[in-house]
């Protein structure tokens, strides 16, 4: 089964009806038609494999980040009667994180679409807290790349920057630091999405907004390098895109957006992500 039948060297079922009616006779039987043992069996296409379709794992990616999100916003939108727990920009930012990878291993997802967090030292360097890649097969080479950078409540942001981060006296992060003085993060994932090409999109999510506290948004595009040296990359800039805009993608219809898209053309989405 599943192979194709060639010309046999004998026949000693010659005289039996069934194989004659299957034509399976010797090369000397006048009906033997030479182009048969060319064909395949109809047999070998019934278990052929599935083609891959490029937006089979988008459903999947769509379920790992409803859970993400509404594990996140149980975080968000808690209050503490006493006022003793404030849970941190970088808990949330772990919080959903860790909330999609769970969900993504369960679903097996990471062998299409894998996602790769980024050292202390990365996240200063390129400004980016994790990187969504779509995988080629079966190189498992990066196709397409989401590279996510995490935006909080500015009051969260700016009690981060004021506390003491456990990675803040280590050489290596004030290296980092050192070497990306230059640029904010916002510029820094920028750049680091531009110098990969227009396959690599710059994903900035809002863990809350300033009246919408509770929801999980998003602005990506693979053309944010087209502001350089026009207005400065900040989180203004960021969150101008919003102001007019009629509509939010779904998390689903912006990776459907991202692989149908033709190649070098540019694509900025706004998303609801909760």
């Amino acid at each position: 089964m599943g192979q194709t039948f060639g010309k046999p060297t004998s026949n000693p079922f010659q005289n039996s009806s069934l194989f004659s009616s299957l034509k399976l006779s010797s090369s000397s039987h006048p009906f033997f038609d030479q182009n048969m043992a060319l064909r395949p069996s109809i047999f070998s296409t019934l278990k052929r494999p599935p083609v891959a379709k490029p937006s089979d794992f988008i459903p999947l990616f769509n379920d790992c980040i409803a859970a993400a999100s509404s594990r996140t916003q149980e975080y968000l939108l808690f209050k503490d009667p006493e006022d003793k727990f404030h849970p941190s920009p970088e808990v949330l930012t772990q919080v959903f994180l860790m909330t999609y990878m769970t969900q993504s291993v369960s679903l097996n997802l990471t062998d299409t679409f894998n996602c790769t967090t980024m050292t202390p030292e990365q996240r200063i360097l390129l400004g980016a807290d994790w990187v969504w890649a779509v995988l080629e097969k079966p190189t498992k080479n990066p196709r397409i790349q989401i590279a996510v950078q995490v935006l909080h409540l500015v009051k969260r942001e700016d009690a981060e920057e004021n506390g003491a981060s456990p990675d803040a006296c280590s050489e290596s992060v004030q290296m980092a630091q050192k070497e990306s003085s230059n640029n904010n993060m916002y510029e820094r994932l920028v750049d680091f999405c531009a110098s990969i090409g227009k396959d690599c999109y710059a994903l900035f999510l809002f863990l809350g907004r300033k009246n919408d506290k509770g929801n999980i948004y998003g602005v990506l595009s693979n053309n944010f390098e087209a502001a350089n040296g026009k207005c400065k990359i900040d989180r203004v800039f960021i969150e101008n895109f919003f102001k007019g805009s009629r509509y939010l993608h779904t998390p689903s219809g912006m990776m459907q957006a991202i692989v149908t898209k033709k190649a070098e053309d540019n694509l900025t989405l706004m998303i609801k992500f909760s």
